[in-house]
Order: structure tokens, then C-alpha cells, then sequence
């Protein structure tokens, strides 16, 4: 801007001296004077105009200069604002960044902050977490809940107990209850009481389980001394046997159950599913339990099925048995019954009773007592349960299916003079099997109420051949005269109502079981079981101390044993019915164990068939105590 005014000064100047025009003489001679003298000066001035446009151009060359420096001056300092601007804005968006940083920094030191005091609370908490765990740890080894062996988890469980019982009618039994032998009016044990005490129900049990990667592998054994051995007495050692109660093992997977051993049977009513060792079992002293109760403990392989905890299905085959009681059967000095199928019949008059053969006393190195009589079964027995859980209650349908098996000898209790089948006297001609199939129905159902401390429950099971299900073990099944099987009708039935308490359990039991008539006639005489016209005429009296049967005393005895009430006291069983009021009293629970004691009070009646002479019943009333104290 400077270099322009400059220039334009200059040419200025110079315009100004060229501009005044010449001017004209009239004469020559002066003419020339005043030119040559206005030439000098003329000269002079332009020589002083030369120097000064000179020093013009020079000052003008230096301005140039100056602008020039000026000018790198201003473009070097427009290329440092450049730079400082940009040094600027590099800096601001640093700081925009380090103020995002340092934010984010500051967001971090606060999570650093809270994630440190949580570290020392979780440190704190890991300590004291980690103390119990040292204790707990040192508490599992002094006193373990279960051992641990080659990958399987071994529980021992079980409890040992102090028991006794007072009857106020003798029956010769330990704590439990035969219910079906209750004394009838004339029974000399009507006359005495009895008080037994016993710690043969203590029990011990192991419970083995083992995991793999998609089953779960279970094994349980468990035990008391409730047996009876033929050499077993409390006369001064009370060695008792060992009982077997359960041996079985399972494997389980998807929902599957395969179970197999001594067992529970499927018929009798559990807690959760279809689960072993949830057996829903009456909250009594007695170990025969209460009438009216369904159950057995024997050989069974059960296969369950849980659907989505909300029903199982099961099957399983069991081990069976017959309880047979008969009348008036023949004794090989009758008559026998029509001829066998397919013989000729003798010149002798068409017999009219058979003998027949059901089982046997167990054989010596058999294993079996000598003393019990077995039946020879030829089927297992069959079983299929139901359960559902739908939110409020247990609930069960089951049905099962028994095969009974006799042998029948036509001419086997005839007299030596008759003949049949072409052979004159007893003998095995034609002698044939004959079967029956029994089947009965049960349904069992338990709710809770009030928030679990009440809990109310009913079960029932009927059917043909099923007594020995029950706990009374009525009959089966009796022998009509011709000896073919006639399997008799059963109801099973009972309720129960329990209170439950951290510290008191109450519970009340009633319950019943009925078994039907069976009988026929043969030579106007009755056979079978339950017949109006058996005699009971001499269950009301008692008799002589050691009288047998004939009204004879046996060789050996002297009069220390009950008499029997003779031949005229047949007293089948129609019916039991039992009362039971109890509670347990927990004195202490905890991880030592549990200490529980309980009295029981049980009121029994046995009905009997009618006969000739009238129909008796037997009462019985019971008291029990326990004391008890389960491993933890």
C-alpha cells in the first residue's frame, strides 16, 4: 500500500514540471540571453530534479525494500497466525479431548472408586464368608454329614430307640401288633395284662449315590431287629436277628427310574411322585402300623416315569404270596370230591371232597424257616400306579394283579376200600393244577392345609385276593370242597389327620379292614371260611390251662401255655377296626441329630363271621411309648 502512494507522488512531481508551456521573445539577441540562461537554469534544475527523482527512486527502492521486508514480515507473520491458529484449534480440540478424557477419567476414577469399596466389602465379606466356609469345613470333617469314597456319597442314617407297650388283654408279642390273632372272649389272656420293652425297632440304614453325567446311580440298605429266628428269645441275651427291611438300587435319567430289591411296594401311598423313601407311613409307635393301612416290603423292580412333576407312571412286578385259611377241608378219611378230568370213575360211589396242596413248611438248607409255610406261586404279582401333584394335594391310582396256584388230588382222601379212578384207595390219579387270578383297586389322597401344619389323608384298596396287603394280613383267598381256590372279597380303608409344629407332631389314625365269606358244603358239612354254620360255641369259655385241642393234655406240657378254645371255636375274622391318638415331642433338632419322645394309645376291635353259638369279637386296648434319637 505504501509502494502505491509513493509511485503515485512521483509521477505527480513530474507532471508539474512539464506541464508550463515555453515562452516566446520579440527579439533574438535577448532571446538567446534569456534562453541561454533559462537553459542553465533550465539544466540546473533538471539535474536537481534528476537527483532528486534519484533520491526518489531510491527512498522509493528502500520503501520497496521496507514493503518487501514489511511484506515477508506480514506473510511471515500471517503464516504464524496460520500456525498459531491451527496450534490453536490443535490445542482446543486437545483440550476438547484431555477435557473428555479427564471426564471420562474422572467417570473411570469414580467407577475405580465404588468398584473399590465394593472389592472391600466383597473382600470383607469373602473373609467372613471364607471363615464360616474354614469352619464349616472343619465342622464337616469332625462331624460329617456324609462320607465320601471313590466318587459316592455315603449317608448312614437310622435311629436307635427305647420303646415299650402295655395290653391290657396278653397276646405274647413284642411292640407290634398281630392284629389278626386278638384274643376272643374265652382266651385265658383275656385275664392278663402285659408290659414288654424293647429296643428291637432301633434301625440302621445306608444311603449310597452315586452321579455320571446323565444318571444318577442310588443304592439304600436299611434294617432293624424286629425278626423272629426259630433259636431267637429275650430269656436272658435278647439276641434277635437282623431284620432286612430294604435293599435296592436305582439308576435314574430323564426322568426315568429303574428300581430294583426289597422294597416298598407300588401299592403303598408316597409323599412326593412315585420316589423311593417317600413312603407316606402312619405316624405310629406300633411297627405293624395301622388297620386299614396298605403296604408291603418285598422283592419288586419298578420302572417310573416323572411327566413335568406333575404325574407319574409306574410298574412293577413283586414278589407274591398266599395267606390261606380253611375249614373243614378233608383229612384223607373222607369221600373224595367228582373224579379227575378226563378218568373213568370206579364201581365205588362218586366221592365227593378233595385234598389239594398249595405249599410247603420251608425245607431244611432251603434258607426258608422251617416253621412258615410258603405257597408256590407261579407268577409274580402286578402292579401299576398313577400319581398326580396339581398344586394342592397328592393324589394316587393303582390297581394290581395277583395268580394263585393249588393242586388238586380228586383221589387223594378217599377210604382204602374205594375205588377211584380205576385205583381203589388214595391215590395221586389225576391230580391236576388249578389257578385263579386276583385283582383289586386302590386310590390314596393327602393336601396339607394352613400353611403345611395340617395334613389330611385317605387311602383304599379292594378287591379279590388281596388281604395280605393290608396290615391286619386277613386272608386271601380259602379251598371250597371240590379243592379248587376260592379268592375272598377285601376292603382296605383309612384316614388320618396330623398336626405338624417345629417342636410337636399330633396325629390321629382310624382305620378298618373287612374280608368276605367263602365256603361250600360237602356231605352236608361246611368248608372254607367265614360259614354261618362253623361252630362258636366255645369262644366265650375258657379253658383249662394246657388242654389241647381234643380236651387231652399234650405229653409235654403240664399246664404252662394257654389251653386252645378248642374245635368249636372257629372265629374267622370279618372285620378290624383300630383307633389311634399319638404325638412325637421333639426335645431336640438340630446338626447333631434329633431327640424325639411320644406316647401312642391304640383301641382295637376284631369282629368275627357268625356261626353256631354266636359271634364273637375281641377288644384290645394299647399303650405304647417311645423314645428316640435319629442321626443327623
Amino acid at each position: 500500500m505504501k509502494r502505491v502512494l509513493a509511485l503515485a507522488l512521483s509521477l505527480a512531481f513530474s507532471c508539474s514540471l512539464f506541464a508550463a508551456p515555453p515562452q516566446q521573445s520579440s527579439t533574438s539577441g535577448t532571446s538567446k540571453k534569456k534562453t541561454t540562461g533559462k537553459t542553465a537554469a533550465t539544466s540546473d534544475k533538471l539535474d536537481r530534479l534528476e537527483q532528486a527523482i534519484e533520491a526518489q527512486q531510491q527512498q522509493i527502492q528502500q520503501l520497496r525494500q521496507e514493503l518487501q521486508s514489511r511484506d515477508q514480515a506480514v506473510q511471515q507473520l500471517q503464516q504464524r497466525l496460520d500456525q498459531s491458529q491451527s496450534a490453536a484449534t490443535q490445542a482446543s480440540s486437545k483440550a476438547d479431548a484431555a477435557a473428555s478424557q479427564a471426564a471420562e477419567q474422572q467417570a473411570t476414577v469414580t467407577e475405580l472408586k465404588s468398584d473399590v469399596n465394593d472389592l472391600k466389602q466383597n473382600s470383607t465379606s469373602t473373609a467372613l464368608s471364607l471363615q464360616e466356609t474354614q469352619k464349616s469345613v472343619q465342622s464337616a470333617n469332625e462331624n460329617p454329614v456324609a462320607l465320601h469314597f471313590k466318587g459316592i456319597t455315603i449317608t448312614p442314617g437310622g435311629f436307635l430307640a427305647a420303646e415299650t407297650v402295655y395290653r391290657n388283654r396278653a397276646l405274647a408279642s413284642d411292640i407290634n401288633t398281630p392284629f389278626n390273632t386278638i384274643n376272643l372272649p374265652g382266651a385265658s389272656q383275656n385275664h392278663i395284662s402285659e408290659f414288654f420293652a424293647s429296643g428291637r425297632q432301633s434301625r440302621v440304614s445306608m444311603l449310597a449315590e452315586g452321579k455320571l453325567k446323565s444318571a444318577k446311580l442310588t443304592g439304600y440298605v436299611e434294617g432293624d431287629f424286629l425278626s423272629a429266628g426259630v433259636t431267637s428269645n429275650n430269656n436272658e441275651s435278647n439276641s434277635y436277628t437282623f431284620r432286612q427291611r430294604q435293599v435296592w438300587g436305582q439308576a435314574a435319567a430323564n426322568g426315568w427310574a429303574f428300581t430294583g430289591g426289597q422294597m416298598w411296594s407300588l401299592v403303598t401311598e408316597t409323599k412326593k411322585g412315585l420316589d423311593n423313601r417317600s413312603e407316606a407311613l402312619p405316624m405310629a409307635i406300633d411297627p405293624q402300623y395301622t388297620a386299614g393301612f396298605s403296604w408291603a416290603r418285598q422283592y419288586g423292580f419298578r420302572v417310573t416315569k416323572n411327566l413335568h412333576d406333575k404325574i407319574w407312571v409306574g410298574f412293577s412286578v413283586e414278589n407274591p404270596q398266599t395267606l390261606l385259611t380253611t375249614h373243614g377241608n378233608p383229612t384223607g378219611t373222607t369221600a373224595s370230591a367228582t373224579p379227575p378230568p378226563g378218568s373213568v370213575p370206579g364201581t365205588a360211589a362218586t366221592p365227593n371232597s378233595n385234598n389239594f396242596l398249595l405249599g410247603a413248611a420251608g425245607a431244611g438248607g432251603g434258607l426258608y424257616n422251617p416253621s412258615a409255610t410258603y405257597s408256590f406261586n407261579y407268577t409274580p404279582d402286578f402292579i401299576a400306579k398313577v400319581a398326580f401333584e396339581p398344586g394342592f394335594g397328592h393324589y394316587e391310582v393303582f390297581g394290581l394283579v395277583s395268580n394263585f396256584r393249588d393242586r388238586i388230588f380228586p383221589c387223594g382222601a378217599i377210604s382204602q376200600t374205594s375205588t377211584c379212578g380205576g385205583v381203589t384207595g388214595a391215590s395221586a390219579r389225576g391230580a391236576y393244577n388249578d389257578t385263579a387270578t386276583g385283582a383289586g383297586v386302590g386310590a390314596n389322597a393327602r393336601v396339607s392345609a394352613f400353611n403345611k401344619h395340617v395334613d389330611l389323608g385317605v387311602h383304599f384298596l379292594g378287591g379279590n385276593g388281596v388281604g395280605r396287603y393290608g396290615t391286619s394280613t386277613l386272608p386271601d383267598a380259602t379251598v371250597r370242597a371240590d379243592g379248587v381256590l376260592q379268592l375272598l372279597r377285601s376292603y382296605q380303608a383309612l384316614g388320618t389327620l396330623e398336626w405338624h409344629s417345629p417342636k410337636l407332631d399330633i396325629y390321629l389314625n382310624g382305620g378298618g379292614e373287612y374280608v368276605g365269606r367263602g365256603w361250600t358244603l360237602a356231605s352236608g358239612k361246611p368248608v372254607g371260611y367265614g360259614s354261618p354254620l362253623f361252630a362258636n360255641s366255645s369262644c366265650f369259655s375258657e379253658p383249662v390251662a394246657g388242654l389241647g385241642t381234643a380236651g387231652q393234655f399234650p405229653v409235654s406240657t403240664t399246664g404252662f401255655v394257654p389251653g386252645s378254645l378248642g374245635s368249636k371255636c372257629t372265629g374267622d375274622t370279618r372285620n378290624i377296626i383300630e383307633g389311634t391318638f399319638g404325638f412325637w415331642y421333639k426335645i431336640y433338632n438340630g446338626p447333631k441329630g434329633r431327640i424325639q419322645l411320644g406316647p401312642q394309645y391304640s383301641y382295637v376291635v376284631r369282629n368275627t363271621w357268625h356261626g353256631v353259638g354266636g359271634e364273637p369279637h375281641g377288644v384290645e386296648n394299647m399303650a405304647f411309648t417311645s423314645f428316640r434319637y435319629y442321626l443327623p
